[in-house]
């Protein structure tokens, strides 16, 4: 297996330093430094706090990684880092790195798509993605409904979130709830003891004449709210537990709806769905009975690659370096709203694709081939 590319991957575009090592689709590493207490008496992620946060985890980070994979950085066929979307101060600390370790060892560098990483991260539990593959993205930054051919070069949205990701909803419930922050684990938690069907909030966008692939939670968030501060103005007791479930159900129930649809309009067999909201296990359970019943292949790598993390970066990265698609330029910048069409960023002045994994680079700069550190 030794032809397989071994590559680094970088992720800082929220509140997670994540540095994964892969080799094809073997995850050798996945480290991760999280900042997630550091915002938690802020009530949400705050981006300054987050770059500072990557800026001092990211060497230990990167030399966890390599000791924990058993290699060294040299032996390295290029570095991935994610270049957005994502909070754009954090997005430049992973960049300005990658550059750096690349620029260093002499390795080409990728910078890669966010949320293509969160679909090629199945790769290393599931093997190859099918062609095409139909993605469910569901996170505290992204709800969205993809169509990928190619995961290094033709990703297809077909919907997105107009207004509260479903991760965002999940959060600001959790806060009228007094139930702290994050909110998507602990009210996954909570609703197991509550039930499903005990409140019927509203289904946003599941109407006739609505965009059949989009999704919107702000209506579902007010309901929720406004039904809470109802039971507290009347001297009531919230039932924390119906309200969890019941709420989790109404985002849980249109995600998978629309997901299914999708893959039977398009005509895909399988569905793959990730993010940090793919660790819900009702979101599980629902989409496993869904797809069933639709005669459909569901993949959900496991709970810790459908967080933020190296590991996905570093996998869409081997996959680039393998199927030959050329390196980023070392002008390389964070783009915070990149679109989930450009899998990654070439070099727009490279005349052509760099060559398959194992031979020279073009676009390594000469003097770095010479270094110390080669």
């Amino acid at each position: 297996m030794a032809d397989e590319p071994l590559v680094l991957g970088i992720e800082t575009s929220c509140d997670e330093t994540g540095v994964g090592i892969v080799r094809g689709h073997t995850l050798l590493a996945d480290a991760v430094a999280s900042s997630v207490d550091e915002h938690a008496r802020f009530g949400g992620v705050v981006p300054e706090v987050a770059s500072r946060a990557h800026l001092e985890a990211m060497v230990p980070t990167i030399q966890r990684a390599l000791k924990e994979a058993g290699v060294a950085a040299s032996d390295l066929d290029g570095i991935a880092v994610t270049a957005g979307p994502g909070l754009a101060g954090a997005l430049l600390v992973g960049v300005s790195a990658a550059k750096a370790y690349a620029y260093a060892l002499g390795k080409p560098l990728y910078g890669v798509n966010h949320l293509a990483s969160h679909i090629c991260v199945d790769q290393l539990e599931h093997g190859p993605l099918p062609e095409p593959t139909m993605a469910l993205l569901v996170s505290g930054g992204h709800s969205s409904l993809l169509l990928a051919p190619d995961i290094t070069s033709d990703v297809r949205p077909l919907g997105s979130t107009i207004d509260d990701a479903a991760g965002e909803a999940f959060d600001k419930i959790a806060r009228v709830l007094n139930l702290g922050f994050p909110g998507g684990p602990v009210i996954d938690r909570i609703a197991r003891e509550g039930d499903p069907d005990a409140i019927a909030f509203p289904r946003g966008l599941t109407g006739p004449r609505d965009a059949a692939y989009d999704f919107s939670f702000s209506g579902l968030k007010t309901a929720v709210a406004r039904w809470i501060e109802a039971k507290r103005a009347a001297g009531e007791e919230v039932p924390v537990a119906d309200v969890s479930a019941s709420f989790q159900e109404a985002v849980v129930d249109v995600l998978t709806r629309k997901a299914v649809r999708a893959c039977k309009d398009e005509g895909v067999e399988h569905l793959m769905i990730g993010g940090g909201v793919a660790a819900n296990s009702r979101l599980r359970a629902m989409a496993e009975r869904r797809c069933e019943d639709a005669g459909l292949t569901l993949r959900v790598p496991r709970p810790k690659l459908c967080t933020d993390n190296g590991a996905m970066v570093a996998a869409l990265g081997a996959e680039m370096v393998a199927r030959g698609r050329s390196a980023s330029a070392w002008d390389l910048s964070a783009d915070s709203s990149l679109p989930v069409t450009d899998p990654h960023v070439p070099d727009p002045n490279a005349h052509t694709h760099s060559h398959a994994h194992g031979h020279s680079h073009d676009h390594v700069h000469e003097l770095s081939r010479k270094n110390l550190y080669a």
